[in-house]
């Protein structure tokens, strides 16, 4: 069930956060929602909330679609029951769609697109840099090199609020590489909150195969789906 493996993955955030000195609240959950059916994704919502009832202290588990045309699908549905973010790539021409539903874009990683959000975003939006800690050609995001720049340059544009970095872990099997990438998201988040950036305080990273290493790096978020869900069709 759905709720079962839901409470599964809040337990493995728990015991990763306390394994590594933290706090488990200090950890959300977002559920990538990607292929799934709204009435799954509701399903997971209403066991959310009634995890919550049980316990308050818990924070309220939020969605993420790759896809703005899912969310434009899904978000009729679940507008009010939990915060939408893009966890996707968002081409120019959708931006439109997006801001009607999203409150967060997790993917930023072009000016262009960044100025599109700003002139087009009627109230303050948050935005996560998306981050290529692991250098592959498969990989969306900025270069770690011109992280710190691109962040400045988003922050200084009206509309956006530059919440944190985002990044996708490296594909690997070797689970020091996968670390090492966490590690170095952090190092720059830390860079950006030194030099300036004090909203830049969020890490999104880690997945279902790998949120014990994001955790023990410092993820807040980190983004679950078939751990939930069971395996994606393809």
């Amino acid at each position: 069930m759905i709720a079962d493996r839901l409470a599964e993955v809040r337990e493995r955030v728990t015991v990763a956060a306390r394994a590594a000195g933290r706090d488990p609240a200090d950890v959300r959950l977002l559920l990538a929602t990607k292929t799934q059916p709204v009435e799954r994704v509701r399903e997971a919502l209403d066991a959310d909330a009634r995890a919550r009832a049980d316990d308050p202290t818990l924070a309220a588990v939020l969605v993420g679609e790759n896809r703005v045309q899912e969310l434009v699908a899904k978000g009729p549905s679940l507008v009010g029951l939990t915060a939408l973010h893009l966890i996707g790539p968002l081409q120019s021409n959708k931006v439109n769609a997006a801001l009607r539903w999203a409150s967060c874009i997790e993917s930023l990683a072009s000016i262009d697109l960044a100025e599109r959000l700003s002139a087009r975003a009627t109230d303050a939006l948050d935005v996560y840099v998306q981050v290529n800690v692991s250098g592959e050609d498969t990989k969306h995001g900025v270069e770690p090199a011109e992280a710190v720049a691109f962040v400045g340059a988003v922050a200084a544009l009206p509309h956006l609020r530059v919440a944190g970095l985002m990044t996708v872990g490296a594909r690997s099997d070797d689970p020091a590489v996968v670390r090492a990438g966490y590690a170095m998201l952090r190092g720059l988040r830390d860079e950006l909150v030194a030099s300036g950036t004090q909203t830049a305080t969020e890490l999104s990273m880690g997945m279902s195969g790998d949120l014990e290493l994001a955790i023990a790096e410092g993820a807040t978020l980190v983004r679950v789906g078939s751990a939930v869900f069971g395996a994606r069709a393809t």
